[in-house]
């Protein structure tokens, strides 16, 4: 299938994607999967705490414990719209990680350099901002097997892991949003709490907001992980001159 753009459906890439996607769907619930859950949810309270410096805030600690929660303590300057893109920042810093890994692996072929940076992306948020020794063990931990993996594994098992995170972490962003805000026991103890109260805005619209951006994000980030880049066009050589012509 070929788009308007030139670019072609690559139907390898979509098999493969959704063969990941099905693995992490059905085995969502084994003990295998817990550290990758758990880096998901250390990107969610990276995207709050990046959220907080690009606002001019300043970030205290951060907590991962080993029921899939976490925590990021920070002090912000006054302001309404500071605080909904700090509050903002971990639902959509999710989606943000798992389109930008989608696109990484997919469509860019970044291959080790995905697992070199996440490992130093773990490294530098654990030494700065770890608030107690699990989060720090967990992030210096994994950035050591991310970082011997890249260095290490041959280029087939690479290719594998990081298609394996990316599609994970995009599965984990989306069931993310849907046990945090669309159970309403939940919802009203989530961020979109806390922007409700902010904002007088039910927590149920800013759950529909985010929703609709991070499935957006990724089904666009999808999208064009699945399209290869259409071959360049061969034109004759400038100052040649046609068969038959003098």
């Amino acid at each position: 299938m070929r788009t308007a753009s030139g670019a072609q459906l690559d139907f390898g890439r979509l098999a493969l994607l959704l063969v990941m996607l099905g693995v992490g769907w059905y085995f969502w619930d084994a003990p295998a999967f817990w550290p990758l859950k758990l880096l998901v949810v250390m990107m969610h309270e990276s995207g709050h705490a990046l959220a907080t410096l690009l606002v001019g805030g300043s970030v205290d600690r951060i907590h991962l414990a080993a029921d899939e929660s976490g925590a990021c303590l920070s002090r912000l300057p006054p302001g309404v719209f500071r605080q909904i893109a700090v509050y903002s920042g971990g639902y959509l810093g999710s989606a943000v990680a798992g389109a930008g890994l989608l696109l990484a692996t997919f469509r860019f072929r970044l291959r080790r350099w995905v697992l070199g940076a996440a490992s130093v992306w773990l490294v530098v948020m654990g030494v700065l901002y770890a608030g107690d020794s699990f989060t720090l063990a967990f992030c210096v931990g994994t950035a050591m097997v991310l970082g011997l993996g890249a260095k290490f594994l041959p280029d087939g098992a690479v290719d594998f892991l990081n298609l394996f995170i990316a599609a994970f972490t995009a599965l984990y962003a989306v069931f993310d949003l849907r046990d945090d805000l669309w159970n309403s026991a939940v919802r009203s103890r989530s961020d979109a709490a806390l922007l409700a109260d902010l904002t007088y805005v039910p927590a149920v619209v800013w759950a529909a907001l985010w929703t609709l951006l991070a499935v957006g994000l990724l089904g666009f980030a999808a999208y064009r992980s699945l399209h290869s880049r259409p071959q360049g066009l061969q034109m004759p050589a400038v100052g040649t001159r046609a068969r038959g012509r003098a």
